[in-house]
C-alpha cells in the first residue's frame, strides 16, 4: 500500500555559506533554547518569585552546556556504548548526530544544581520555572528529527503513513516524530502552563519539576509505541524500547517530587 501523504523533502541544511553548512537541527536547538529562555525570564518573577530575569540570563549558558554535554553523553552511554568504546574520538562529534533527551535532562539538572548553589537560590523553586519552558525545546527538537527523516515510526497502513528517504526498507511508516512533537511538546507544554496558572501548585516547590519529569516519561512512553526502535538495540525487556525503559524511573521520580512538594516556609 502506498502512503497517501508524501514526505516533504526538506534539505537538512538550512543555509550553506561556502564550506559552512547551517543545519535545521542546530537551528531547532537554538530556537528552543531562546524561546524557553524568554518565557522563563518572565516566569521567574511571578509570585512567589524565585529568581531575577538577570539570573535566568546567566543560567542560559549553563543550561546550554548541560543540554549539549549531557545529551551527547546520554546517547553514548545509553544507546551506543559498544560503538563509542572503540571510537572514543567520535564522542565530541555532535554534528554527526546522536543526542538523548534523558542525558540532556540530567545535564541540565546538574547545571541547575551548581548554578543555584552559587546564586543561593532554591533548586526546586528555580527548577519549577525552568520546567515550564522545557517542552518548547522538545517540540522544536522533534520537528528537526522529522526534517532529518530520522527516528521515524514503525510500519503502518494508516492513510497518513509516509515513506522516509532514509529508510532502506521503503515501507510506509508512522511519522512518529510529529506524534512526539505533539505529545512531548504541545500537550506537555499546555499541561505545564495550566499547572503553573494555579497559585497553590506554583507555590509548592518541586511540584512543577515533578510534573515535567513524570509528564515527559508518560508522553515519551506513549510515543515509543509508534516509533521504530533503534536498529542496534531493537526491543528490550517485555517488548519495551530503550526510551520506555529510561522513562519508567522518570515517572516514579516525578511522582515522588509532586507528592513531597510543599510551599516554601
Amino acid at each position: 500500500m502506498l502512503p497517501l501523504v508524501a514526505f516533504p523533502m526538506i534539505d537538512p541544511v538550512a543555509l550553506q555559506i561556502g564550506p559552512l553548512g547551517i543545519r535545521w537541527y542546530a537551528l531547532a536547538y537554538i530556537a528552543g533554547i531562546v524561546c524557553a529562555w524568554q518565557l522563563c525570564r518572565r516566569l521567574m518573577v511571578v509570585k512567589p518569585a524565585v529568581a531575577t530575569p538577570q539570573q535566568m540570563d546567566d543560567f542560559i549558558t549553563w543550561a546550554t552546556l548541560g543540554i549539549i554535554i549531557g545529551g551527547r553523553l546520554g546517547y553514548v552511554l545509553f544507546y551506543r556504548p559498544g560503538y563509542y568504546i572503540f571510537h572514543p574520538l567520535e564522542i565530541p562529534m555532535v554534528w554527526q548526530g546522536g543526542m538523548a533527551f534523558h542525558g540532556g535532562a540530567l545535564g541540565v539538572i546538574v547545571a541547575a544544581l551548581i548554578f543555584c548553589r552559587s546564586q543561593k537560590l532554591s533548586p526546586l523553586g528555580f527548577g519549577d520555572r525552568v520546567a515550564v519552558g522545557v517542552p518548547i525545546g522538545l517540540f522544536f527538537g522533534r520537528l528537526a528529527n522529522f526534517v532529518n527523516a530520522e527516528l521515524y515510526g514503525r510500519p503502518s497502513d494508516a492513510p497518513w503513513a509516509m515513506v522516509f528517504p532514509t529508510d532502506p526498507t521503503g515501507l510506509p511508516r508512522h511519522p512518529s516524530q510529529l506524534y512526539q512533537a505533539g505529545l512531548e511538546g504541545v500537550a506537555l507544554f499546555a499541561v505545564m502552563l495550566a499547572l503553573f496558572a494555579v497559585p497553590g501548585l506554583r507555590a509548592r516547590r518541586g511540584f512543577l519539576t515533578g510534573a515535567l519529569i513524570a509528564g515527559y516519561g508518560v508522553a515519551r512512553s506513549a510515543g515509543e509505541f509508534f516509533r521504530q526502535p533503534d536498529a542496534h538495540l531493537g526491543f528490550l525487556f517485555a517488548g519495551a524500547t530503550m526510551g520506555q525503559m529510561l522513562s519508567i524511573p522518570m515517572v516514579l521520580i516525578g511522582a515522588v517530587l509532586m507528592w513531597r512538594a510543599r510551599p516554601a516556609a
